[in-house]
């Protein structure tokens, strides 16, 4: 899971940003202004920043040099509503990544980050993980077991079997033993979010799972299954 700064000012698309971003499998750290970026980016754990530019006490541009001017590795995507061609060009050039404007749907964003994720490499996770599925409990490399609901071991049984290909959405719904066409997606959304933070709050290890925004979830670390 990648660590993602998000500036926003609107409080509302904030908060719908956020939602978003978490549930395709970013942690997401959001703030309001350049003060707070300041205060909360952490150069050690942020890997991406998606930046808007007309901000309440200054322009997302000066912050996008700054950071380049420091040496910052982290990747940069400006999500603005300025929208002409010579916005655009002094955006790139002086450092953003992708410059996207504010009529851009959620799925272009989702794409963007992913190229951006892929041109910055995925962390590669180290150790094997190993699924339990008679005591129902996951164990990560060099941690305690966490134990896990049934669902959560059906859920986690269909990625670990064949991890590092992406499992559509309705294979994990069938799974549950649900019908997919009457099945509501918010449900598997909501799952995996409990699945992500189970694991986290129990160690502090990240699960290895990305999302394929409207096509499935992908196992990406070395996995076991066992009896």
């Amino acid at each position: 899971m990648q660590n993602l700064m998000l500036l926003e000012d609107e409080i509302i698309l904030r908060q719908e940003l956020a939602e978003f971003l978490t549930d395709i499998g970013y942690q997401v750290d959001a703030v309001a202004s350049l003060a707070e970026f300041h205060q909360m980016y952490d150069p050690a754990i942020h890997r991406i920043a998606v930046i808007d530019l007309t901000l309440p006490d200054g322009d997302g541009m000066a912050l996008i040099r700054q950071l380049r001017e420091q040496g910052q590795q982290i990747g940069i995507v400006v999500l603005t509503a300025r929208r002409t061609t010579p916005d655009k060009v002094a955006g790139l050039g002086d450092g953003a990544d992708y410059y996207l404007t504010k009529t851009a749907d959620l799925d272009e964003l989702a794409a963007t980050l992913a190229a951006l994720t892929r041109r910055l490499g995925e962390p590669e996770p180290s150790g094997l993980w190993v699924l339990e599925l008679g005591p129902r409990r996951l164990l990560p490399p060099g941690f305690p077991a966490i134990a896990l609901s049934h669902q959560d071991v059906t859920v986690l049984h269909t990625l670990m079997a064949e991890p590092g290909k992406i499992i559509s959405r309705q294979e994990i719904v069938n799974a549950l033993g649900e019908d997919f066409m009457q099945y509501d997606q918010r449900r598997l959304d909501t799952q995996m979010r409990r699945l992500r933070r189970k694991a986290e709050e129990a160690t502090g290890v990240e699960l290895p799972v990305n999302t394929a925004r409207n096509a499935g979830y992908r196992f990406f670390a070395e996995a076991e299954i066992r009896s």
